[in-house]
């Protein structure tokens, strides 16, 4: 499918969900996405490409649509995949794991991220994937463990770019598609 024809098909499969009463804000419903198989089968290709010539060597992707989206790039790119767990889901890494913590992300929160040391470490050109970079607090945290650990950030492929520019050229970040053709 091509790039134009899929980021139609993104919009297309999107929700804003309102939570009710009580709720300040509406909440993304990406579950489209994973539904439609044509869509499922060009993410990861789609995500990579803008850095495919870079080489990576892993994608690093943050629980918890990170651990669907983390894969298919990595497959799309033939190397390995590494989870970013956060602290207080239920899902701790055992063994010996680096932990940041990252700036207040859109709802004022931050939050914790931990990467299992045995995964990821200097010689490692990593591609961080995510479905949605709003204000790059957990690219930041992402960012930090990489350096930690001595391995190199390529830069962040999502799905949904709704950063400011500056933010987004700091951080590497390239989209599929910009968060105000969403509504």
């Amino acid at each position: 499918m091509p790039p134009a024809e899929l980021s139609e098909r993104l919009v297309e499969l999107f929700r804003w969900i309102d939570p009710g009463p009580g709720s300040t804000h509406l909440v993304s419903d990406v579950t489209g996405w994973w539904r439609d198989p044509a869509v499922l089968a060009e993410l990861g290709p789609a995500l990579v490409a803008p850095f495919r010539v870079a080489r990576p060597t892993v994608v690093l992707a943050p629980a918890v649509t990170g651990l669907l989206l983390g894969p298919l790039a990595a497959t799309a790119l033939g190397v390995g995949f590494v989870p970013a767990y956060k602290a207080g889901d239920g899902r701790l890494p055992a063994g010996a794991t680096t932990w940041a913590q990252s700036p207040p992300d859109f709802r004022g929160r931050r939050v914790e991220l931990g990467v299992r040391n045995r995964h990821l470490g200097p010689g490692d050109r990593v591609l961080v994937v995510d479905d949605w970079v709003a204000t790059g607090a957990q690219l930041h945290a992402l960012y930090e463990i990489c350096a930690t650990r001595g391995a190199e950030v390529l830069g962040t492929s999502a799905v949904v770019v709704d950063c400011p520019p500056a933010l987004a050229s700091e951080l590497r970040v390239r989209g599929l598609l910009d968060a105000a053709r969403l509504g």
